[in-house]
């Protein structure tokens, strides 16, 4: 099997600081982001909150029929894993950006330009959900000290976020 032809998972010091001063260029990119992702954030969890009553609505008539086991086995779960595959969906495959995102005119883009991909947005995802609510939102005090205000979810997935159409 030959392994040049397969993806590298290991992120360079060299390539990240190539594709860093790439994106350091052009400081439009990166004006007012931190605010555009909080606003956009609170879009998301609106479609993510109206997505969760719809599916617990369903949940409810499923409940009744399996005399409420349904509820104990779901419920937990239902939340977390809703946000999970909106983000994953919409930031891999959506354009690189979820509705609050495209709404405050910013997208996801990986180190070298492209739209990230489903695995990229799933850990990006991931790491969010994990980290933030485990440190009471700390976490993302880390943008305001990172180039282009990028969050530890966002390097440890190889993501940086812009302002689109510019």
């Amino acid at each position: 099997m030959n392994s040049s032809n397969l993806p590298s998972l290991t992120l360079r010091a060299t390539d990240a600081r190539r594709d860093e001063t790439r994106y350091g260029a052009d400081s439009a990119l990166f004006k007012g982001i931190l605010w555009r992702r909080v606003g956009a954030y609170m879009i998301d969890v609106v479609f993510i909150l109206c997505i969760n009553i719809a599916l617990h609505l369903l949940l409810l008539l499923l409940g009744l029929v399996t005399f409420g086991l349904a509820w104990l086995l779901l419920w937990p779960v239902m939340f977390p894993t809703v946000a999970l595959v909106y983000g994953t969906l919409f930031i891999g495959g959506g354009g690189g950006a979820t509705p609050g995102m495209r709404l405050f005119g910013i997208e996801a883009r990986g180190l070298r330009g492209g739209r990230p991909d489903y695995f990229q947005a799933f850990l990006m995802t991931a790491l969010f959900y994990a980290t933030v609510p485990t440190t009471g939102f700390l976490i993302l005090v880390v943008a305001l000290f990172t180039e282009h205000n990028r969050t530890a979810h966002d390097i440890l997935s190889g993501i940086t976020i812009v302002r689109r159409g510019r």
